[in-house]
């Protein structure tokens, strides 16, 4: 399936159809940061998110867009030109694609984010009323330089003594670096190495708390106790600021990576770990639980003749 984008990038993906006869309720799969295919993968770092999701929600009843962002699988367009901004137009324009599409029911249609697809998430969940399900996988719940400097915390905290000592003068290099990106206007290069400044300067300025403050959707939110790159503790964030329903889990020994670890956990864990699949039994709770809003609901809406949003927790 080809989702055209609101500047006319044709966004190259996969609808994956439950096997029985439709409409079906269908969610979009958005995936964390940097130049990720529909299945959330880079070449050096192969996530294989959306097929694993795509294959437990089709056997629960449920329809899955995939899509590749710009610059990366079958889609043209150039990544680092790609702000945060964009990534959520596109998301925007892929969410109604899905809802229009003769095999999808547009009254059943949810959102599943990781990490920065979670926050993107929260923004469509937000502005678009169509949202009735909302999953969000390792989202954060603060503004983005402030996810930024927590994660770089939390990930020095686990590296070799040797590195852990030179905490003070490599943060001081990150601080400068940041300055420069949010000063810039125009791509810009960090220890010699071209970033997505844009979009870097975007997600800074941006605060998911926003968002969940407008979400009327219920919402499932899960975060490992592991996870490196986001705080646990912001479930309890999502929690207290999301005005509707809202289910939070923090799972013991579930990595960022949605894959759990037993040991000692740092950012070399990651290669190994990536060799193993997604958690099964985080599948099994993600299309437990939107199999309960969308499919039930929308089967009660069927037979009664209810809003969808009206048989909604």
């Amino acid at each position: 399936m080809t989702v055209i984008a609101d500047d006319g990038t044709p966004l190259a993906g996969t609808l994956t159809l439950p096997a029985a006869p439709g409409p079906h309720p269908a969610v979009l799969l958005l995936h964390g940061s940097g130049p990720l295919d529909r299945d959330g993968n880079t070449a050096k770092l192969p996530m294989d998110l959306g097929g694993p999701v795509a294959a437990v929600l089709a056997a629960a009843g449920i329809a899955t867009l995939r899509y590749d962002r710009r610059g990366t699988g079958a889609t043209p367009g150039e990544w680092r030109a790609t702000g945060f901004t964009t990534q959520r137009e596109d998301a925007a324009a892929a969410l109604r694609a899905l809802a229009a599409h003769p095999a999808v029911r547009s009254d059943a249609v949810g959102v599943v984010g990781h990490s920065e697809g979670a926050v993107h998430a929260m923004g469509l969940a937000a502005r678009h009323q169509e949202v009735r399900a909302v999953v969000l996988l390792a989202g954060y719940a603060r503004l983005g330089e402030d996810a930024l400097r927590r994660q770089a915390r939390s990930i020095a905290a686990v590296m070799p003594a040797p590195v852990r000592l030179l905490r003070r003068p490599l943060g001081a290099l990150g601080n400068r670096a940041l300055a420069r990106i949010k000063r810039s206007r125009a791509d810009t290069r960090v220890a010699g190495l071209p970033v997505n400044a844009r979009w870097m300067r975007e997600m800074l300025a941006h605060d998911s708390r926003d968002d969940l403050r407008a979400v009327q959707a219920p919402v499932l939110a899960v975060t490992g106790d592991k996870d490196l790159q986001v705080d646990p503790a912001d479930l309890d964030e999502i929690r207290r600021l999301v005005p509707g329903a809202t289910e939070t889990h923090r799972v013991p020994g579930l990595s960022h990576l949605l894959r759990r670890d037993p040991g000692r956990h740092t950012l070399g864990s990651y290669r190994r770990l990536l060799r193993e699949p997604v958690d099964a039994d985080l599948l099994t709770l993600v299309a437990t639980w939107l199999s309960d809003r969308l499919v039930t609901a929308t089967r009660e809406t069927s037979v009664h003749g209810d809003a969808v949003a009206d048989r909604l927790p």
